[in-house]
């Protein structure tokens, strides 16, 4: 890859065996195609970063609420969808297995808190009854996941806050 034969350029020096007298050994690293490589990767990697966020498409409500701090650990979260499927962070989960799999994983986790998506067009009972039961799995630090820029109290759209 990166060595090559260089030729001397002189006169009637003194010669080597073999015949090799002319030439020799180039020990250069051509660091081109390496540079090209992670070049790549970075673009790949620019690309593929915003696509590993909760991939569970809802149509989230608005409200006037501010920002949750973000965490060291990855955050567990849970999406209630419009025709009553409960998913956990990317797979289905049935309901009846959802308390065991959520006590698993509270036994492994250091936090209780679990972010809980639901589609704005749910019923609260369904949310309230998803809610029961992340507590009943261990989770009880709850926070309801939403859209900013919805109304607030005032009547008035937040902007941004």
């Amino acid at each position: 890859m990166g060595a090559g034969v260089m030729k001397k350029h002189g006169g009637a020096g003194r010669r080597r065996r073999g015949g090799r007298g002319k030439h020799s050994v180039m020990a250069e690293i051509n660091v081109t195609p390496m540079v090209d490589v992670m070049l790549v990767l970075l673009i790949i990697f620019m690309v593929a970063a915003p696509m590993m966020t909760v991939g569970v498409p809802l149509e989230l409500p608005k409200t006037a609420a501010k920002a949750v701090p973000t965490e060291q650990e990855e955050p567990l979260a849970v999406s209630l969808q419009l025709d009553g499927t409960v998913s956990l962070m990317n797979s289905d989960v049935p309901e009846e297995e959802l308390v065991d799999r959520l006590r698993a994983i509270a036994a492994e986790r250091d936090s209780t808190k679990v972010y809980l998506r639901a589609d704005g067009g749910i019923d609260y009972a369904r949310v309230v009854q998803v809610m029961g039961a992340l507590n009943a799995g261990g989770f009880n630090d709850i926070i309801l996941v939403t859209d900013p820029g919805g109304p607030s109290l005032t009547g008035n759209a937040a902007a941004g806050n």
